[in-house]
């Protein structure tokens, strides 16, 4: 079923999500679903999971060379997608992204996820490699999640790269898109932010999952904005419990975020994380009651692979 209908069919009642990351490579998948069972009590309607572009590794050489090699070192989306619904009966929400793939590894990708049965897509630019100041796209790849977002809605209208399929059959896919309330790092200002996230909708994006958040308020105000400017579709707060003090400031970095004032200063307190993490779990708690009375379409937390801090606030809320 698609995000949307999950959505229509929950008629005003807020929902429980989450996101997850494939297991490193070599990894079994049942630590996955060991990691997972718990939080199937609350019965999510669906899961994202995460798509991890290459990473380069120099390898030394006789001689002192150092070779460039090229490896994934989480792969398997579509398989995970797959094994999730087959395992748990839940839809999946896999990522699909532009770094690192060219448009055929795409196209080819999202065949697979259609023959699967996977109904949902959140589509998004990908990150940088880490050896590179900013995004690059692949040679023959897609440059923006714009313009991977027109092809899998061209794909949904049956057009395909190879322009001599006879009668391809369409896809089917409800497409997703990241928005951002402290906006993306790469604009100017959210005005800016905001006319491209428009863009994406008017080309035919169903809904928005935020980038994480500790601050309601901006979220909210977020809303309000995306709300002025014309985007009518659900808007799906994102949020993630503080588990670590290092988390303060490697938050930031990565994610470009904001951490409130008080949360910072609670976190500073502890002295160890078991206490960081109990901090972030009753801030986390409360975030989310204020969501959850507001009127918000879903809480979806961000895991990054750990599910007891999201069982212990879940337990509270649903």
């Amino acid at each position: 079923m698609k995000v949307i209908d999950h959505l229509k069919r929950a008629n005003g009642k807020t929902l429980f999500s989450l996101e997850i990351l494939p297991p490193l490579k070599g990894e079994n998948i049942k630590s996955l679903f060991s990691n997972m069972d718990p939080l199937m009590e609350f019965k999510p309607p669906f899961i994202d999971v995460t798509y991890h572009r290459e990473e380069y590794v120099f390898k030394k050489k006789e001689g002192g060379l150092l070779e460039k090699i090229t490896t994934r070192k989480r792969p398997g989306t579509v398989g995970i997608c797959a094994a999730i619904q087959n395992h748990y009966k839940v839809d999946t929400v896999p990522h699909i992204i532009c770094g690192g793939f060219t448009r055929e590894e795409t196209e080819n990708a999202l065949i697979d996820l259609n023959f699967l049965g996977v109904d949902n897509v959140l589509v998004l630019q990908g990150d940088a490699i880490k050896t590179e100041s900013k995004f690059i796209a692949e040679k023959d790849g897609f440059g923006y999640a714009s313009e991977l977002l027109e092809h899998v809605v061209n794909m949904n209208k049956g057009q395909y790269l190879d322009e001599e399929l006879h009668d391809p059959s369409p896809t089917n896919f409800c497409i997703g898109v990241a928005g951002y309330p402290e906006k993306h790092f790469n604009a100017p200002n959210l005005k800016t932010d905001l006319k491209y996230l428009k863009n994406k909708v008017d080309k035919g994006a169903e809904y928005i999952v935020t980038q994480m958040f500790f601050d309601n308020k901006k979220y909210f105000e977020f809303v309000d904005k995306c709300r002025e400017a014309g985007i009518t579709v659900p808007i799906i707060p994102g949020i993630k419990p503080l588990t670590t003090k290092s988390q303060l400031t490697i938050l930031p970095q990565i994610f470009h975020i904001d951490l409130p004032e008080e949360l910072s200063d609670e976190a500073e307190k502890c002295k160890d994380n078991a206490s960081v993490k109990q901090v972030g779990i009753e801030w986390t708690i409360q975030q989310s009651k204020e969501l959850i009375a507001k009127g918000a379409p879903t809480i979806h937390f961000y895991s990054m692979g750990k599910s007891d801090p999201i069982y212990r606030i879940a337990k509270e809320l649903f």
